[in-house]
């Protein structure tokens, strides 16, 4: 049975709850995927808004609340009609079903609010420096009704996402201590997948839209070990060692294999990893205690277990995957010790005695963005920055990931941009047209290179490589600041052989070019070379270019008419090599 907007108004004006019943369920039936709203209808909506949440203030059947509460869910889709939703008396009432609602205990001001309902003033906030006891409230009724407590988690989802005033509100009634409580009974088999992830949903709409609600969670809520403790609850991990985690009752099992983690599990596990990631946004920028520290390396235990987890289909693994990275990334550098941690075991990657497991599934990762090619710097930057940081404080990481990607160099007939080599494809990103991509991939080999100049230039070219030694004052040669392992010498008879052949700007072997100023007297060797001044000069002052020289830090200046008068009588000549630079290799 269809019937209009105009005759279910009736119908709820009506006060009856069974007329009502029948009007809402056939709305809900009518409208459950609609997601566009017609302009025309905007103020019977909002009024229709006001008399279902009339009704959700009154004693009702549960049927009749379920009803009610399905109708908010689809009427806050529409942006533009939330005003019933958004005072602070509807979201209270909202919170309530949700089970969520703060009980505070005041001194004072328990008087209701104009327009509201006797007994609602319990669910309102403090005044600034009252005391305040916090507890869960109950549900409406004695055996929570899930179904309930979920439609009103997904109306408070739509009223946060769409409106600003709701955040506000949100925040005032303290919505994410009431959720908290939830949260830590993470265990607790009451509540079922639909609760929980709407949960961690409507936790990660607070914390993206409001910092000073991403600062309780993480500080006043400790919210890294609570998000914790409900990640290693989904996942249903234990403990085997100190900071090494196991699937419970799989715990032989080499990561491989694992059974795939179900489709409700993997929900939820990124939800957290998204909230995780809100709360610690400013922490590889700030310093952290000792019990911070060790929260982020348990977190980082879990992480792992994460990483070395699969989902349920390859798309979904990688979008999981993906939401690792960016929470990793966000971890203290120190902390991040724990991805080497677990003990080699069968089937294991074994690289100087350590498990490479993780940093091999990280560098999979990457490679896997960078082949996909699609929105690079939102895509790939974050696993490579990852790496890179690894790769700086961490000696096992950076050894095997050089042996990766920069093993010993063997081709000197191509180009290093040339060819399908993980290190090719990093060479090319280097003269990438978008900055943050190209100093990112620069910036990863030469931590590999241990930010030694020579060998970084053997690997990818001077051409390629002068964007960062410019920006870095080192075009002149010599190591920039970094500790690292003593060098040993590995190169290969390949290469040892074309060495003295090897033109430094392309990294390559190139054919013997005819001098252009073979038999040229010296008048036309300087005629030729004034020519070239007077092209450059004339160039630079219509602004086509701005010619540079290398100065004495090894930074580029821009060159003046009296630098190019000395450079016809006195040209620079090349600097020599740094000693023990090019002949010297990292052992693998």
């Amino acid at each position: 049975m269809k019937m209009d907007l105009n005759a279910i108004i009736e119908q709820m004006e009506t006060g009856d709850q069974d007329a009502a019943l029948v009007a809402l369920q056939t709305y809900t039936k009518e409208k459950n995927q609609c997601f566009t709203f017609s302009k025309e209808e905007e103020a019977d909506r909002e009024r229709f808004g006001y008399l279902v949440l009339g009704f959700l203030n009154r004693e009702l059947q549960p049927s009749c609340q379920l009803a009610c509460l399905e109708t908010v869910r689809i009427l806050s889709r529409d942006k533009y009609c939330l005003e019933p939703f958004i005072t602070r008396s509807a979201m209270a009432t909202l919170a309530r079903y949700a089970g969520i609602s703060v009980v505070t205990a005041t001194p004072a001001h328990n008087q209701p609010e104009e327009g509201q309902e006797e007994g609602e003033g319990e669910e309102e906030g403090p005044e600034e420096g009252e005391a305040e006891v916090v507890k869960e409230a109950s549900p409406p009724s004695e055996n929570p009704d899930l179904e309930v407590i979920v439609e009103a988690l997904k109306s408070l989802c739509n009223i946060l996402l769409h409106n600003e005033t709701g955040q506000v509100v949100a925040a005032e009634l303290q919505l994410m201590k009431g959720v908290a409580e939830r949260l830590k009974q993470c265990h607790d088999p009451t509540w079922n997948h639909e609760v929980r992830f709407f949960d961690l949903r409507l936790t990660f709409l607070l914390t993206a839209l409001r910092v000073d609600i991403r600062a309780q969670l993480a500080q006043e809520l400790h919210g890294i070990s609570l998000l914790g403790n409900q990640l290693e609850a989904t996942l249903g991990l234990c403990w085997p060692d100190t900071l090494e985690t196991a699937r419970a009752g799989l715990e032989d099992l080499a990561p491989e294999e694992l059974p795939h983690l179900s489709r409700q599990q993997t929900e939820r596990a990124m939800e957290i990893l998204k909230i995780l990631f809100n709360i610690t946004f400013d922490t590889a920028k700030r310093k952290v205690d000792e019990e911070e520290a060790a929260e982020y390396r348990h977190l980082g235990a879990i992480l792992r277990h994460c990483l070395m987890s699969r989902a349920d289909g390859e798309e979904r693994t990688e979008e999981f995957h993906s939401h690792i990275v960016n929470l990793l990334g966000n971890l203290p550098l120190p902390s991040l010790d724990v991805l080497l941690m677990p003990k080699v075991q069968h089937g294991s990657i074994e690289y100087m005695g350590v498990n490479m497991d993780a940093v091999n599934m990280l560098l999979e990762f990457m490679e896997k963005r960078l082949d996909r090619g699609n929105k690079l710097k939102e895509t790939l930057l974050p696993s490579l920055n990852l790496l890179t940081e690894s790769a700086r404080i961490h000696r096992e990481t950076r050894k095997f990931l050089r042996s990766k990607v920069l093993p010993p160099l063997r081709d000197v007939k191509n180009r290093p941009e040339v060819g399908n080599a993980l290190r090719n494809k990093l060479v090319r990103l280097m003269t990438d047209i978008d900055t943050d991509v190209k100093n990112c991939a620069a910036e990863f080999l030469f931590v590999l290179s241990k930010e030694s100049v020579a060998r970084f230039i053997k690997y990818t070219g001077y051409g390629n490589a002068a964007g960062l030694l410019a920006a870095r004052g080192l075009l002149r040669g010599a190591r920039d600041s970094g500790v690292y392992s003593e060098d040993e010498d590995s190169e290969t008879e390949e290469y040892r052989e074309a060495k003295a052949h090897i033109n430094p700007v392309t990294g390559v072997v190139e054919d013997e070019q005819p001098n252009p100023m073979e038999g040229m007297t010296e008048e036309q060797k300087e005629y030729e070379a004034m020519k070239l001044v007077h092209m450059f000069d004339k160039l630079s002052r219509h602004n086509v270019i701005e010619p540079m020289q290398l100065s004495s830090d090894g930074k580029l200046r821009e060159i003046n008419q009296e630098d190019l008068q000395k450079l016809v009588h006195n040209p620079i000549l090349q600097p020599e090599d740094p000693p023990g630079s090019d002949n010297e290799e990292e052992a693998q």
